[in-house]
């Protein structure tokens, strides 16, 4: 279970600790609802019991002779059944009972494992209910050693907090602490991971705290979940500041924890934290780095943040070079950049960084492209400077869940494009200093779209079909009346990544490809990246050429140099040190169309 953290409010001690507690004799039995007066618990099968309130708005009951397996509810005045908020496991899913779990009775076998130093990082974005057929924890076991063979280290889960209905991305969660059923049990998540670790193969999980999903979210009814002080796109902001946030900013921490202890995870990644308001003197989301880092001690831990301002202070070091809470972030302009150079799309948010091939070089060697410009598309400024810090605070990708679901078709670049293109863009943020992120089946070139998708209740569905193609109407060349029904379960299936695929022509070819350049990054670039330091890379785009140099350990020196277009290019002057990789052609110092020369001169002694 979480820790128990106790706080002084007042003259009294509160002791904050969610979900059941399991002992010799029985199982405590806990809800924080200051919002209502009175509240049973319910165990199939017995009578409901009244649980006694204390003053801090928790309810509480010792039931003797209540174990794991067992079955609840929460009764509340008005009638009203709701599982526990921070149920384990939700056997029929969200507005069913919880059920009691014993998580100490797993079985670890990886027990020496303890991470793997951030440099080191390969990033695999996967969706467990489309990563295979059978869409499970366990399912997915059977892939890790495909992963590990072709060099991820790595795997990045997307949100597995219990959803509504049949399936879903994971962003509409409203029982964090409970891994969906339709993924597997809690153990069967535990297997994954402890799986994970024997392949050498670090877990992150992807995390939500800037919103609830709005179906089966009961926790308005009794706490000050939500507070008006604060506005998001989805309406009142969490309340992490205002009257009785403590316990809500300990329902969150204390999840982060959770993960990171229970499960063993080797970190998180943090949804949209742009989103997340809070005027507290700590900030939720230096107080959650700092707690959830204490607690794992010695571990290798890594804290990523997904947000769109692009605010580099997020990631600053300290003077020994150790990220103070977040190791990295999601690269949106390594993203953006490298598709206008393989699609040549420039609408909507892409036109901020069209016709400008010196961006290329300054997303790659500097991470931001915006460090506080005006973005003429987006109507503001955006980012704050960010050469100062390493390049691994970057995580660099060409595609990822939001960059393939928000297109009308939720297409897969190679589906539209050549294979030249993709391949030299591949070998541009695999090779670079950065650190790569996979989404899932783009190893061997996998087709299969990845839609945005949901299972809710007729009314909702047809709310989210229309904010759908409201969405897309919105971005040009992307036609909402062809969008796909996200709400449908056929969109659900053709997500399912193909593995028999994996075997044809083309895909062999990818696959190989794939492997060859992260073979080559573990070899000889990641040993250059062990206490590299920040503000020491140039760019410069000469002749139709992207050239990025990095100084990194002991004064060794990356460089790439890149045609990323339909024409030949003039190098200006021939690639100093020793040769490393070449994708495609050079002649004459003439770089071929779609072709990546890389080299390192290594440290003098």
């Amino acid at each position: 279970m979480a820790p128990i953290v106790q706080d002084k409010e007042g003259d009294v001690l509160v002791d904050y600790a969610f979900g059941p507690l399991i002992s010799d004799g029985g199982v405590e039995f806990r809800l924080w609802a200051p919002l209502v007066k009175a509240v049973s618990v319910n165990i199939e099968g017995c009578d409901s019991r009244q649980m006694e309130r204390s003053g801090d708005g928790w309810h509480r009951c010792f039931l003797v002779g209540v174990r794991a397996g067992s079955h609840y509810k929460f009764g509340l005045p008005d009638g009203s059944v709701v599982p526990d908020p921070a149920s384990r496991y939700q056997p029929q899913d969200v507005h069913s009972a919880s059920e009691v779990v014993d998580l100490k009775s797993f079985e670890w076998t990886a027990k020496d494992w303890s991470g793997r130093p951030w440099e080191e990082s390969v990033i695999y974005e996967l969706h467990v209910g489309s990563f295979t057929p059978e869409g499970t924890f366990r399912a997915a076991i059977g892939r890790l050693a495909h992963l590990a063979e072709i060099g991820v280290t790595a795997i990045q889960i997307m949100p597995v907090s219990d959803f509504p209905g049949r399936y879903n991305w994971g962003y509409d969660g409203v029982l964090p602490y409970a891994p969906d059923s339709s993924y597997g049990r809690p153990e069967d998540f535990m297997a994954l991971v402890d799986a994970a670790h024997r392949h050498g193969i670090s877990v992150f999980l992807n995390v939500v705290y800037n919103h609830f999903g709005r179906d089966g979210n009961y926790l308005p009814n009794y706490a000050p979940l939500f507070t008006e002080h604060h506005k998001t796109p989805r309406g009142n902001g969490i309340n992490y500041d205002g009257e009785g946030s403590k316990a809500v900013r300990e329902f969150v921490i204390q999840n982060a924890i959770y993960w990171i202890t229970e499960f063993r995870l080797d970190g998180l990644r943090l949804d949209a934290v742009h989103v997340i308001k809070d005027d507290s003197e700590e900030h939720l989301l230096h107080e959650l780095a700092r707690r959830v880092r204490e607690a794992a001690g010695t571990r290798h831990i890594h804290i990523i943040v997904e947000i769109e301002d692009n605010d580099s202070d997020l990631l600053a070091r300290d003077e020994e070079g150790r990220a103070r809470s977040f190791t990295a972030q999601w690269n949106d302009d390594v993203h953006r950049v490298l598709h206008i150079a393989a699609t040549g799309e420039t609408f909507g948010y892409y036109q901020d960084y069209a016709e400008d091939d010196g961006k290329i070089g300054r997303a790659l060697a500097e991470g931001f492209v915006f460090q506080g410009e005006h973005m003429p598309y987006r109507g503001e400024s955006r980012g704050k400077p960010s050469s100062d810090l390493p390049p691994t605070a970057s995580i660099s990708f060409i595609q990822n869940h939001d960059q393939i679901g928000n297109r009308a078709l939720g297409d897969r670049m190679i589906t539209f494009r050549p294979l030249e293109p993709i391949k030299a863009v591949t070998a541009v943020y695999s090779l670079s200093p950065q650190i790569p992120m996979l989404f899932m089946g783009e190893e061997w070139g996998a087709r299969e779209p990845f839609p945005y998708f949901c299972d809710f209740d007729d009314e909702l569905n047809e709310k989210v079909r229309q904010g759908r193609r409201e969405e897309l109407s919105r971005l040009p060349g992307f036609d909402a009346e062809d969008a796909l029904d996200p709400t449908a379960l056929s969109i659900f299936e053709m997500a399912k990544l193909g593995w028999s695929h994996r075997d044809s022509a083309d895909a062999v070819e990818m696959l190989a490809f794939c492997k060859s350049l992260l073979n080559l990054r573990h070899q000889r670039i990641v040993p250059l990246l062990q206490g590299v330091g920040a503000g020491n890379a140039s760019f410069r785009h000469d002749g139709g050429l992207t050239i990025v140099d990095w100084t990194l350990a002991a004064g060794s020196r990356l460089q790439i140099v890149a045609n990323l277009a339909d024409q030949p290019a003039k190098i200006p002057a021939p690639p100093t040190g020793e040769q490393i990789y070449l994708l495609g052609s050079v002649s004459e110092n003439i770089l071929a169309p779609w072709s990546v020369y890389s080299s390192i001169n290594p440290a003098r002694e």
